[in-house]
């Protein structure tokens, strides 16, 4: 195993995904669980020698107030789903990281989630251009403080607006526009992207947020030598889809209709009953049929916050496909998972490879 420690560096750090990340952490580093949900268990990826649990320090920046036991705890008396001797167990390992948190940015972020951030963080007033440097500074003194060979930022924070305007592909037509908060077309995430970029750290985009993948973003990772990936995680509905669809198409079954309702309830669920932060995540639901039927079928997706489900999400998926001799056939699904429980060694996967 490598001896250099890694940072992983969190934006949403009070989320339910993020929380539970760390009390996943705080037990596999002591060895209190064993390693069911992660990938990189598995062969050939456990050979690789990748970073150890206990090697990974977290830190990250949030909008709000709140302690992250108080929010690990929310995982057992709102949603059941994260045994309350863990969670205790993880108070100390929670604490340190809790020290390591800072203020992060409402810039672009969107009124909905401007809504929910601490008033000293709603009312700071700074450009694009401002934010990008106090992000990269807190990400390097993080670095050096706690002595890391290299850090990973990872947005893991509610969904955001799409962006309202074009993005320049060129970065050189990007860059002037950062200091204008009027005419900078980025959103939050991709303010902290370029941030993690100038920071030599790498980034992954956990959200249906436009993160990284703007191409002048792409641009900039190329020329400071850094990778980055992801435009959400696939945890539920879309995780089927993904499987499922390259099954009617490798048995050249054709989709005609696929209709999916979710419900779920958790942050993100309030941050998605907002229809402009929702576009975002219907969009990401929706365009990844046509990519691998190779045609468009007829979709529809509906996402409903259900404040009661608490971290639990449901979807009903319908699907319409036509077989042989023009038989038309339906198959449906039904799915339940715990948002953060599928989400976070996802996280913990992403961070090590």
């Amino acid at each position: 195993m490598p001896q250099d420690r890694v940072g992983v560096w969190l934006v949403g750090a009070k989320g339910g995904v993020a929380t539970t990340m760390m009390t996943g952490l705080a037990s596999l580093s002591r060895g209190a669980i064993d390693p069911v949900g992660l990938v990189t268990a598995l062969d050939p990826f456990a050979s690789l020698g990748l970073v150890g649990f206990d090697q990974l320090v977290v830190g990250g920046h949030d909008i709000r107030s709140g302690s992250l036991l108080d929010e690990a705890r929310s995982m057992w008396t709102t949603s059941r789903a994260i045994r309350p001797d863990l969670i205790e167990d993880a108070a100390d390992y929670l604490a340190a990281v809790e020290a390591r948190l800072r203020p992060g940015t409402v810039v672009a972020s969107g009124d909905k989630i401007r809504e929910l951030a601490d008033e000293a963080v709603a009312a700071h007033v700074e450009s694009p251009r401002a934010a990008i440097d106090r992000i990269r500074n807190d990400i390097v003194a993080f670095a050096a403080a706690e002595r890391l060979a290299r850090v990973v930022v990872v947005n893991v924070a509610s969904t955001e607006p799409p962006p309202s305007r074009p993005i320049p592909r060129e970065y050189a037509e990007l860059a002037p526009l950062l200091d204008d908060d009027t005419a900078c077309p980025l959103p939050s995430s991709s303010l902290y992207a370029l941030a993690a970029f100038e920071a030599g750290a790498s980034f992954v985009n956990f959200t249906p947020s436009a993160g990284s993948t703007p191409q002048a973003l792409q641009e900039a990772a190329e020329r400071h030598g850094v990778p980055h990936a992801g435009c959400d995680g696939k945890t539920g509905e879309t995780l089927l889809k993904s499987v499922l669809a390259p099954m009617f198409a490798a048995r050249n079954l054709e989709v005609m209709s696929w209709v999916g309702h979710n419900i779920f309830g958790n942050m993100d669920g309030k941050v998605l009953d907002d229809p402009r932060n929702k576009a975002a995540k219907v969009k990401s639901k929706d365009h990844l049929l046509s990519q691998i039927l190779g045609y468009p079928p007829q979709t529809h997706v509906s996402i409903e916050y259900i404040r009661s489900l608490g971290d639990w999400k449901t979807a009903w998926d319908h699907v319409h496909f036509r077989g042989f001799l023009g038989t038309t056939m339906t198959f449906q699904f039904t799915w339940q998972g715990c948002d953060s429980i599928l989400a976070a060694p996802l996280v913990i996967d992403l961070v090590r490879l």
